[in-house]
């Protein structure tokens, strides 16, 4: 969940994570409980994410690159779409989701998603925001992905302020609900 860094760095890191994730679902020949458990681990790691870079990412991107508001928009846009397939896969029968179109369509969105921060914005970013900067963003994303919701929420808001207000308290709901029931603990 936290890797340390800047916020490029972090973010990369989490990336890598979710890629593995998607390499062992992928290699997956059956479903039951141990997909379950696989595709809720991912959910968690994206949501946390997306969350994280709603709240600091995002801002920081209109603020600093030119375009930035287009960028960011386009940005939450193919977070809302990832969000929707997770809230479908989450009600997924366990037993449904071995060869469930919804996990091709997820990785097909996360991984374009991912390609474009990595080869466009990132690069814009570490031109733009001092080292410095970076470095207090990667610190604000840690701290946001550690409160932050660990369930899709394709309703709750996306930008701030609203999102920095709603996030900690879903969050900690969610995280009671993970508690409770075990989620994420595989």
């Amino acid at each position: 969940m936290g890797h340390g860094g800047n916020v490029v760095e972090e973010l990369m890191a989490d990336h890598r994570e979710v890629d593995e994730m998607f390499g062992q679902i992928q290699a997956m020949t059956g479903g039951g409980q141990e997909l379950r458990d696989l595709v809720d681990e991912v959910t968690i790691e994206l949501v946390r994410h997306s969350v994280a870079e709603e709240q600091y990412l995002y801002p920081a991107v209109r603020e600093h690159i030119e375009g930035g508001d287009r960028i960011a928009d386009k940005e939450i846009a193919d977070h809302g779409r990832v969000e929707k397939i997770l809230k479908q896969l989450e009600k997924t029968d366990t037993d449904d989701l071995a060869g469930n179109p919804l996990l091709p369509q997820l990785m097909d969105e996360v991984m374009a998603h991912v390609r474009d921060e990595e080869d466009n914005l990132f690069p814009m970013l570490r031109q733009a925001c001092s080292s410095d900067m970076l470095e207090e963003l990667g610190d604000k994303v840690r701290r946001a992905k550690a409160m932050a919701p660990t369930r899709p929420h394709p309703s709750a808001p996306d930008t701030p302020p609203a999102n920095k207000l709603l996030a900690p308290g879903i969050g900690l709901v969610d995280r009671a609900r993970d508690f409770v029931t075990g989620r994420g603990k595989s």
